[in-house]
């Protein structure tokens, strides 16, 4: 009996023993695959958010490539914007001519017109003063004056030649052959500045570079657009056709509005130039029907003051109505 008692009992023993293992156990079990299971969770958002950073970060270089690139030219336009030498003058002019040949036409445009100035009154100071204002003045003027005809030449075309390179970039032609193609067959000026611009890139010098002295040629705020929408896209890629596109729109918007400008200024600008020639013309016909009528303006001390007095507040409203009627895009 007693062998009995001790046998269940030690099976008692064993049984409670496996059941308090399997209990142990399975809690063990669950907490293993507790662990595992938070591991795996971990693991998941860790992927899912290196992904997702992995998918912004490229944007997010691009934006800072782009704006990086962006203050890069505005520096760079800041610089083209300052006042232009000679040599740039000249060539933003179109003209081949060295610098010290334009200098000795100016010398010699000064020394004609003093000398006749001269012969005519007899001042030397009269013909000093004009010597140096034709010398300095005229020559710069003309400058002046060929360098807008050209750049207004440059815009008629700019647009077209745009839209070449979008064409061309749509069919699969690469970008230096589109421009190639603008320098062969637009007109001049257009077709020299694209010339110009293969002919950089065919000595080895980077796009960016062509670009920056293709703005100094012609300091547009058109070509400065197209050298950002060029600059951007080669360092940060994108479509090349839809940018140069949008910029097509644009400059068309830009010269529809300049025309729309021109013509609503019209009679602003006819009523101020009918009133700045208006006294020029009132001395005219009065020297010409009294010609002794306006002597005393120029043989005496208080008509020559009030002479240059009145050239001086004309001069001035010349500038104030210029200044009025000119509208920039």
């Amino acid at each position: 009996m007693d062998g009995n008692i001790l046998v269940i009992a030690v099976l008692g023993v064993v049984a409670l023993s496996a059941g308090l293992f399997v209990i142990a156990g399975g809690s063990s079990a669950e907490r293993n695959a507790a662990k595992r299971v938070t591991a795996v969770s971990a693991r998941a958002v860790v992927a899912r958010r290196g992904g997702a950073g992995s998918a912004a970060d490229p944007a997010d270089r691009r934006r800072k490539q782009v704006a990086e690139t962006l203050k890069d030219l505005e520096r760079k336009a800041a610089q083209a914007k300052a006042r232009p030498t000679t040599k740039q003058l000249i060539e933003q002019a179109g003209l081949d001519l060295p610098v010290s040949r334009f200098w000795l036409f100016s010398a010699i445009c000064g020394a004609v017109i003093g000398f006749l100035v001269f012969a005519k009154t007899g001042t030397p100071l009269a013909g000093a003063g004009a010597a140096f204002a034709a010398g300095l003045g005229l020559p710069r003027w003309v400058l002046g004056f060929l360098r807008g005809r050209r750049q207004k030449a440059f815009l008629v075309e700019f647009a077209n030649a745009i839209d070449v390179i979008v064409r061309g970039v749509k069919s699969g032609l690469p970008l230096n052959d589109c421009l190639r193609m603008i320098g062969q067959e637009s007109p001049d000026p257009v077709g020299g500045e694209f010339r110009l611009l293969v002919e950089n890139q065919r000595v080895g010098l980077p796009l960016e570079d062509c670009l920056k002295r293709f703005l100094e040629r012609m300091p547009l705020p058109e070509v400065n657009f197209f050298q950002i929408v060029l600059t951007i896209q080669q360092k940060s890629g994108g479509n090349l056709s839809e940018a140069l596109g949008n910029l097509s729109l644009v400059l068309r918007d830009r010269k529809r509005l300049q025309g729309k400008i021109k013509a609503l200024s019209s009679e602003a600008k006819a009523s101020a130039s009918i009133i700045g020639s208006l006294p020029l013309a009132v001395m005219l016909l009065v020297s010409l029907f009294s010609p002794n009528y306006l002597d005393p303006l120029f043989s005496e001390r208080t008509g020559n003051i009030m002479l240059a007095g009145c050239a001086i507040w004309m001069f001035l409203g010349v500038l104030v109505m210029k200044k009025m009627i000119d509208f920039r895009v």
